[in-house]
């Protein structure tokens, strides 16, 4: 038997970390990562604070600076932070609320009803991560200045001048020993931004960047009302303007807007103090009870649907909608594996209650609208059922039994799901080599005959009758929709493998809307991937290399000494042109290939860019390619 090593576990073992020192050595717990989105977080810490002083009364204009070493400014009009000696601390409250975690106005102590942000440890989390960081403040009569180093102070708070304004500017620098890129992305803060702005109607926000002298002003005094509009910008709207619904009830206020346009797809976005509560909760469940309720009652006492008739679903009603649900309470609790759920009970009564009484009213008054919503929501009803029908044709009845799996798939012998994998392969030919030069054991072939439907403007019932969708969604073995269960998925990984031209990232597109439309959860969970097959092979002296960009080939070729009489180079219009070994070797051997996983870190972003380029609006498509046409590479034509 080893003897083990003895190891003392004494007092002497017991680390206390002062100060800021815990968020320095652990700045993920804070701030989520070290990467670019925790690098972002940063600015929307400070600019959260800036709007906690606006939902308090005393901010209407903030300005955000991006400097050219990517430094951040950030400048409010509100209250100043306070600038007296703090009673407990014993020394400036300004250098309290930058030092010590936990201390703020948002414990309780009447500086703040409503919060967002990290709920105190903001400003002191940027200070702690920031290689200097430099604090001004406008109130009584002076400007008070004090600088810090990775969180310490270097000053003490002194007054450099006098002011009759009022007000609070923050400068950081980030530490480039915590983070491992140091560049702000200009749109992902606008983004933020711009719904910040929405959120809180009336407050006026400067995003500039002296990098490349942009510059915006975001202001939208219709609140979630222009968010909505904005949302549906691309779409075809079925009635003008958004309905907007606001209530307050102890002491939680409740902002709804929403709009139908004519896509078969619900899109509901929900915020509480203005954290996007990407798992929804409390808040969304009472949004959708009370939807659902009111629109029934109506169909009902107006003969729409008759007595004897089934209420309509919810999933019916929601079918085309898009939503914005902002709540404002003072002590919210948050749920889930990302801290993104609401869970305060009492909320979903309060916004059902709201919700319920004044849209019971507006259909009333707007009978045109609410019959052309509902006749909407019957056309979804029939849909349904006749996609329900359809469903029972795709669904498999057990792993085990191969009988109902479609045909042409080369399913693979293993049964675990975590090591198997499918390849949805573009046209017969390729399928073909594919089917002879891939690993039977765990990998799968789906042959996909041409393109598929595009379900951005079709509903359930007619993309199930389409074969090639009905194919996927039998070998996936998940469902679709709303039955769509992704424990019961067969492949770990779903591999797109189309030809490097136009017609394939056409394939991609039209795949990729199908899987984000009903099967979100692969794409959101990390299942779906993209094959990079090679662009050119190049032959010298009897060696054959791959490239699968331009700039490989210029590498290759350089190593190759240059292209003579003896090299040879072919470019792969398709994936047919490769026979079995070739396709193995360069695109599905797992240790030699590249695939590029799809993400969705922006459902919002996201559903904007599907909107877009498969949706009906022409125009919109024109200025996005016109203004993307730069960045394309591989076109051919």
């Amino acid at each position: 038997m080893l003897e083990q090593k003895k190891q003392v576990y004494d007092e002497s073992q017991i680390q206390v970390l002062e100060g800021l020192e815990a968020v320095r050595r652990r700045p993920g717990m804070y701030i989520g990562s070290t990467s670019q989105r925790g690098l972002h977080h940063l600015v929307y810490e400070i600019i959260d604070n800036s709007i906690d002083e606006a939902l308090a009364g005393f901010c209407k204009n903030i300005e955000v600076y991006i400097h050219h070493d990517n430094s951040i400014t950030v400048v409010d009009d509100g209250r100043g932070m306070p600038v007296g000696m703090h009673p407990k601390m014993k020394k400036p409250t300004v250098e309290v609320i930058m030092t010590i975690l936990h201390a703020g106005g948002k414990f309780g102590g009447g500086g703040y009803k409503v919060s967002g942000g990290l709920h105190g440890v903001g400003a002191s989390v940027v200070n702690a991560l920031s290689e200097v960081c430099e604090v001004e403040v406008k109130r009584d009569g002076h400007i008070w200045k004090q600088v810090y180093e990775r969180g310490k102070a270097i000053t003490g708070l002194d007054i450099i001048g006098d002011s009759d304004d009022h007000g609070t500017k923050i400068y950081f620098k980030p530490d480039t020993e915590i983070f491992d890129v140091i560049e702000f992305d200009y749109d992902t803060l606008a983004k933020r931004i711009r719904e910040l702005a929405f959120l809180n109607k009336g407050i006026k926000i400067l995003l500039s960047d002296e990098r490349n002298d942009k510059k915006e002003v975001f202001y939208y005094e219709g609140g979630i009302k222009s968010f909505i509009q904005y949302l549906n910008r691309n779409k075809q709207v079925i009635h003008k303007d958004p309905i907007y619904v606001e209530g307050l009830k102890n002491d939680c206020s409740v902002e709804i807007a929403f709009q139908y346009n004519d896509s078969y797809t619900e899109n509901i976005f929900a915020f509480a103090n203005n954290i996007d509560t990407v798992e929804g909760g409390t808040h969304l469940a009472g949004f959708k009870s009370a939807l659902t309720r009111v629109f029934n009652d109506y169909a009902k006492k107006f003969g729409i649907l008759k007595e004897s008739d089934k209420n309509l679903a919810g999933d019916d009603i929601r079918e085309g909608l898009t939503a914005v649900i902002s709540v404002k309470l003072i002590d919210p609790q948050f749920e889930g594996q990302t801290k993104t759920k609401l869970g305060n009970s009492e909320v979903r009564g309060i916004v059902d209650n709201i919700l319920g009484e004044k849209v019971s009213s507006f259909l009333e008054e707007n009978p045109q609208i609410a019959k052309a919503i509902l006749d909407k929501s019957l056309l979804a009803s029939h849909a349904r059922e006749a996609a329900r029908r359809a469903r029972e044709l795709t669904r498999r009845k057990s792993v085990l039994e191969n009988t109902s799996l479609p045909g042409k798939l080369a399913d693979c012998s293993s049964k675990d799901p975590s090591e198997c994998e499918i390849y949805l392969v573009e046209g017969d030919s390729a399928g073909g080599s594919a089917k002879q030069g891939r690993n039977r054991n765990f990998q799968a072939i789906l042959p996909l005959r041409g393109k598929i439907m595009n379900v951005e403007k079709q509903r359930i019932d007619k993309i199930l009758g389409y074969e090639e969708i009905r194919s996927m969604i039998t070998a996936f073995g998940a469902g679709i929709g709303k039955d769509f269960d992704i424990q019961k998925i067969r492949y770990d990984k779903i591999i797109m493998m189309t030809d490097a031209d136009v017609d394939g990232a056409h394939i991609r597109t039209l795949l990729l809307t199908f899987f984000f439309r009903y099967m979100k959860e692969l794409v959101e969970q990390g299942h779906v991937y993209i094959a990079q097959p090679p662009l050119y092979k190049v032959t010298k002296n009897k060696k054959d290399v791959y490239a699968y960009s331009d700039n490989e080939l210029d590498v290759v070729l350089k190593e190759f000494g240059g292209k003579d009489s003896n090299t040879t180079i072919q470019r792969y219009k398709g994936l047919g042109e490769m026979d079995a070994i070739q396709l193995w070797d360069t695109t599905m051997d797992p240790e030699k290939r590249t695939l590029l996983k799809v993400n969705v870190e922006d459902a919002m972003a996201a559903d904007e860019i599907f909107t877009i380029l498969m949706g009906d609006k022409v125009e919109p498509r024109r200025e996005f390619i016109q203004q993307n046409a730069k960045n394309v590479v591989n076109l051919d034509i």
